[in-house]
């Protein structure tokens, strides 16, 4: 039987430290979404409910931070 859908892919080390998160943001993103660390240092102060510790795993911090990115951006 061939499977219907492709299963997403793991993410290898889901702790990643903040440098680790914002090269692998900018890794994946276009230019126009590409981020900072004073960025990502706000991100986090805007945020305070998604962080736990000092992890910033990219499977649960990056879409929420693409939509606060694009809305920083609108205004």
């Amino acid at each position: 039987m061939i499977p219907r859908f492709k299963k997403p892919g793991q993410v290898a080390n889901p702790h990643l430290k903040k440098e680790e998160f914002l090269e692998e943001h900018n890794r994946l993103s276009p230019e126009n979404l590409r981020a900072t660390m004073p960025l990502l240092s706000r991100f986090r102060e805007e945020k305070p409910l998604l962080f736990q510790d000092e992890d910033w795993p990219i499977d649960k911090f990056r879409r929420p931070f693409i939509l606060w990115l694009t809305a920083l951006h609108r205004s």
